[in-house]
């Protein structure tokens, strides 16, 4: 839920297409933790396919696979020339320094799909659909850090056929739930009746770091269904301290410029 940065791909449009005798169709935006590089898609193109299923690949084969296709995309491009013989796209040309960057954005698209995969072996219900989504935005999980513990809450509008909630928790980057609360050893988590009702929970047992908290539903049936999550961040006292400082400092800075300024003209340009 689960809260994540990322900086974007250049979008890359080209003004008098129609001028040249090859004309790519659009570019993609994507986003990444690396450096900007353009990356090269002609609308349309099917998926990237191999001889071996993908799902049989290992990750390093997966990630070689998709790099070479995307270099290749982006050769073609440079490589095109309009009626008079110029290059369409010479600032295309691939160095081996935009190679390795294609190759991260690939590594990183691949192991996005392959936690997804996993995550959707193991999840139910509403999440099956939007896991990462919900996990990084918390949509239906409100959280709050108080002096250290967690307090979730959640709301329902309907539970024809729900017993009560089970409560998981499970720290970043680990695949593992463990139960902490559950409806069959504290009344608060039984289901409020037909037309539902509002949930709150405060752990007080979580520890400094990220920890992915999720709600789960039990039918009356027995079956259970995953109904949103939330990715929670606890800062240890070091790192509250280091925050103090640093926004601190910054805000020093912004006032040393403006009495700067205010020093070199004290009109105000007027």
């Amino acid at each position: 839920m689960k809260v994540s940065t990322v900086s974007t791909i250049a979008l890359l449009s080209i003004s008098g297409a129609s001028a040249f005798t090859a004309t790519p169709r659009s570019f993609a935006k994507t986003t990444s933790n690396v450096p900007s590089v353009a990356l090269f898609m002609a609308e349309g193109d099917a998926p990237v396919t191999d001889s071996k299923n993908v799902d049989d690949m290992s990750a390093e084969e997966e990630i070689e696979m998709l790099t070479e296709a995307e270099v290749k995309k982006m050769k073609r491009a440079s490589n095109l020339r309009n009626q008079n013989g110029v290059e369409y796209a010479p600032w295309m040309n691939i160095s081996r320094e935009d190679e390795a960057k294609i190759k991260q954005v690939m590594k990183e698209r691949t192991e996005a799909r392959r936690k997804r995969q996993v995550e959707e072996q193991t999840v139910s219900g509403s999440l099956l659909v939007d896991s990462q989504a919900q996990e990084l935005s918390g949509g239906g999980l409100r959280t709050k850090i108080i002096d250290g513990e967690v307090e979730i809450e959640w709301a329902t509008s309907s539970e024809a056929n729900t017993q009560g909630f089970i409560i998981k928790r499970r720290a970043a980057r680990t695949e593992e739930f463990e139960t902490i609360a559950s409806f069959e050893d504290w009344g608060p988590l039984a289901s409020r009746g037909p037309d539902g009702g509002e949930y709150r929970f405060l752990d007080t047992t979580v520890s400094p770091g990220g920890w992915v908290y999720r709600i789960t539903e039990r039918e009356v049936s027995g079956a259970e269904n995953d109904i949103c999550q939330a990715l929670v961040e606890i800062e240890t006292d070091e790192e509250k301290r280091n925050t103090v400082i640093a926004t601190a400092a910054i805000g020093t800075l912004v006032l040393g410029i403006v009495a700067a300024g205010l020093l070199v003209d004290p009109n105000g340009g007027y």
